[in-house]
């Protein structure tokens, strides 16, 4: 039987973390195929390690995970060069870039097969269609093409995450040893990175999980992600857990179960959520997860403005009102809001659109007034294919288009739209982008994030202080003395690009 690659690809300045995605591809084989992990962020170049087992002729399949940004820098030349060299292999990506923009790959010549969403059993379906010449044309969750068009099959609902196989941590241990995953983060020296449910019940307009899970969400059971830490822990020295689910905190019943398996763990930790839905957690929930370790948040803020938060779709529930209120009751509890604002949104006109922007700045002003320990990220709007929605449709017709070509998403522009740094979009203007990128700027010196642990008080002193003039007067332009301190001599952190 033919052998099976699984790729993850290099992401850039994300720093080391335990690649869930592809322990799932490789715990749904696992008792099938012969596999092996090539991690790009643990080899300064994957690329020899690749080329070097395809040259044994023992493998046959490449399956690469494929996010948006820095992992297409690796996941499109090099299936390009396997399809070049190695032609008989075939080659099979996932991931939400994979799904989203499944017609740009496909029409690529060099991706075989796109696995849209889950692939607990897709992927080893479609390996065994492959390996015995039988059809794959009723595989559910798998895109291909056929003359020259791709054909999306139906969609399998989501599995019980309880029933799903092990992941094989032991299995990647023999490639890379676990330890190396297990970074120093300011919520431990060894923080474990962990996916404990899939999808989102959620339909932001402006969300890229949302074409793929289309409002559907299933978890692990609070038992079983309690076993999976504390198996990492005793076995490899885990004492942190970022937990990286799209929504970590849609049920407050597992929330409770897991925090009382964690009260004597002495293990803090971090997840995503959404602000209308932990707002309805009762006081004693909230206290139990600080109790237990629960040591930040984060939360799609988005805007202060209620029509933009309508515009998203943010459950109908969320209002600038209530994200002002949450932050003032989080510090009850001392769990850090991190709050996530999009800026940039789509207007009628260029003065609408700058009016939208300068109202979020002030906004964010007051969420810091109320909260000083808010950590505030903020990304500039990028689109995304939710094809239907009226957000995505106004996008594309102010002139917003994708690339055409799958290469052409390595080019500099779109790498940093996936990072929601560079939009590329048609409504917003050279000044626009300058006064958004200068207050992040201004922000971050005048509150440096608490997640970098590498500062110093001293340092965190002086960029406040140096900075306290221009926020306090709204004075954001062309903040060179912050860029230069931030850049050589701080070299401020990112957590929106690098995580912890």
């Amino acid at each position: 039987m033919n052998k099976v690659i699984i790729f993850n690809p290099f992401s850039a300045k994300r720093g080391y973390r335990i690649p869930n995605s592809i322990l799932q591809v490789g715990a749904s084989i696992h008792d099938q195929y012969d596999y092996v992990f090539v991690d790009g962020n643990r080899e300064k170049d994957p690329w020899p390690t690749i080329e070097a087992y395809l040259k044994t002729g023992e493998y046959k399949y490449f399956g690469s995970t494929v996010m948006p940004g820095p992992q297409l820098q690796q996941a499109i030349p090099y299936s390009k060069r396997i399809r070049e060299q190695f032609p008989q292999v075939t080659i099979i990506w996932g991931g939400y870039f994979a799904s989203n923009q499944h017609k740009t790959a496909l029409a690529s010549g060099f991706v075989d097969f796109v696995i849209n969403g889950p692939g607990d059993k897709a992927f080893p379906q479609l390996l065994d269609a492959l390996e015995n010449n039988t059809p794959y044309e009723l595989i559910q969750n798998l895109i291909y093409p056929l003359d020259g068009e791709p054909v999306k099959n139906a969609k399998a609902h989501l599995y019980d995450q309880d029933k799903l196989p092990d992941l094989p941590y032991d299995h990647l241990n023999s490639f890379y040893p676990i330890e190396g995953y297990l970074a120093k983060t300011f919520l431990g020296s060894k923080t474990i990175s962990y996916h404990s449910s899939i999808g989102c019940p959620f339909k932001c307009s402006f969300c890229a999980v949302v074409p793929i899970y289309e409002a559907r969400w299933r978890a692990k059971s609070a038992d079983l992600v309690y076993k999976d830490i504390k198996y990492l822990k005793e076995k490899y020295g885990g004492n942190a857990v970022e937990f990286h689910d799209n929504n970590f905190f849609v049920s407050q019943k597992r929330v409770v179960e897991f925090s009382n398996l964690m009260m004597n763990e002495g293990m803090n930790w971090w997840g995503e959520g959404r602000i209308d839905t932990i707002n309805k957690y009762t006081d004693e929930s909230l206290a139990l997860m600080r109790k237990a370790g629960c040591r930040m948040i984060f939360f799609g803020a988005e805007t202060g403005n209620d029509e933009i938060l309508k515009q998203m779709d943010k459950g109908g529930t969320q209002t600038s009102q209530q994200i002002k209120d949450f932050a003032a009751r989080m510090k009850r509890f001392d769990i850090i809001p991190e709050y996530s604002f999009v800026l940039g949104m789509p207007a009628d006109t260029p003065e609408q659109v700058m009016k939208q922007i300068d109202g979020d700045i002030a906004f964010i002003k007051r969420i810091k007034e109320i909260n000083p320990d808010t950590e505030i990220i903020i990304y500039v709007y990028s689109p995304v294919p939710t094809e239907g929605s009226d957000l995505y449709e106004q996008v594309k017709a102010a002139g917003f288009s994708y690339p055409e070509k799958l290469e052409d998403w390595l080019a500099p522009d779109w790498l940093n739209f996936d990072l929601r740094k560079n939009p590329l979009t048609p409504w917003l203007t050279p000044e626009m982008i300058d006064k958004i990128k200068n207050f992040e700027t201004v922000l971050n010196a005048r509150f440096p994030t608490v997640s970098d642990f590498k500062l110093t008080s001293l340092q965190r002193r002086v960029m406040s202080g140096l900075s306290k003039v221009r926020y306090q007067n709204d004075w954001f332009s062309f903040p060179y003395e912050l860029k230069v301190l931030q850049k050589y001599w701080l070299r401020y952190r990112q957590p929106e690009i690098e995580g912890f």
